[in-house]
């Protein structure tokens, strides 16, 4: 397990990183946890890297399951747990993490400024949104997803942001040398930004997430919707655009496996979710998504061999 952790440990020169092997138990795990950003990366780097089925495989399964459970009202749900809004929130974090992770070293202060921008924009949206039924028609959430402000979901930048960067960085990679062209990238990206919404909203609407007040065309979605959606990913992915380090995210792309295992859930767990409800054109829309990782080259069957425990890594040679 180590050499798998080590493997997918990427970024400086490895002379310049700490090295990092598989703990011996939790006592040895804490003892060894990072103490500085040089061993930081690494160790994050090390910790997705060992636990991916876990993360990109099991918890979407586990979430689906807990999702229609929680909808269908099956028994063996308790009723403390359906829905549950912190489990929602921790769901999703988990699920981003390889993406968010991967991202994180790439940022200078120009992109956590975009970022911060981008969260703003994101809240101001979904009030006005909310408040006044523009840009995606009237609608109204049907379950609290983790702590609501304002009729909100306090973690709504958690739900969205991870959206946008997955298909951006999964453009970038089926570009290829196109990608240098910003033309290029924003005419891909927005689009796919979109698409993914043709998956995540009839999923959404069946779980009772959120309903429109006149119901919609698309699995009670309308098209007005879908029209915002346009409107925050032309705001969205021009702002990423102008914020993130091309060079750096592909170099991180290059050295770092798991980047896109959160498309990977993304995949999984909503395409499942609308299978279930019988929403079959979403479940074909997701397919192809998945058909672009694997085209990608960013899906092994290394995601489908199931862990026998939690990785836990430990920095070995600390600083003097």
């Amino acid at each position: 397990m180590s050499n798998v952790a080590e493997s997918s440990a990427a970024g400086s020169p490895p002379r310049e990183r700490p090295q990092i092997t598989e703990a011996d138990g939790v006592a040895d795990a804490v003892a060894g946890l990072p103490r500085s950003r040089r061993e930081v990366e690494p160790w994050l780097d090390a910790f997705i890297g060992g636990n991916r089925f876990t993360i990109a495989v099991f918890f979407p399964l586990v979430g689906a399951l807990m999702l229609v459970g929680s909808a269908e009202g099956w028994a063996v749900i308790p009723e403390p747990l359906r829905f549950n809004p912190p489990f929602l929130v921790f769901g999703t974090v988990v699920m981003a993490a390889p993406m968010l992770v991967g991202v994180l070293p790439t940022l200078g202060r120009r992109g956590v400024a975009g970022l911060g921008l981008l969260t703003a924009y994101t809240y101001l949206i979904e009030y006005v949104g909310v408040t006044t039924g523009w840009p995606y028609g009237g609608f109204e959430y049907g379950i609290d997803l983790g702590p609501m402000i304002g009729g909100i979901p306090a973690a709504l930048p958690v739900f969205f942001i991870p959206l946008v960067l997955n298909a951006y960085l999964l453009c970038l990679l089926l570009l290829g040398d196109r990608a240098a062209s910003r033309l290029a990238r924003l005419a891909v990206v927005i689009p796919a930004v979109v698409t993914m919404d043709l998956v995540l909203d009839p999923a959404a609407v069946s779980l009772g997430f959120w309903a429109y007040d006149a119901g919609g065309v698309f699995y009670d979605v309308p098209l007005s919707n879908f029209a915002g959606w346009v409107v925050s990913a032309v705001v969205a992915v021009g702002v990423l655009d102008v914020a993130l380090d091309q060079s750096g995210l592909f170099d991180r792309l290059d050295a770092c496996d798991f980047m896109l295992d959160d498309m990977v859930s993304f995949v999984i767990l909503w395409g499942a979710i609308n299978a279930w409800f019988g929403n079959w054109l979403p479940v074909v829309v997701a397919t192809v998504f998945g058909v672009g990782v694997l085209r990608a080259k960013r899906f092994d069957v290394g995601l489908l061999r199931p862990s026998t425990g939690v990785y836990l890594p430990r920095v070995v040679d600390r600083e003097p």
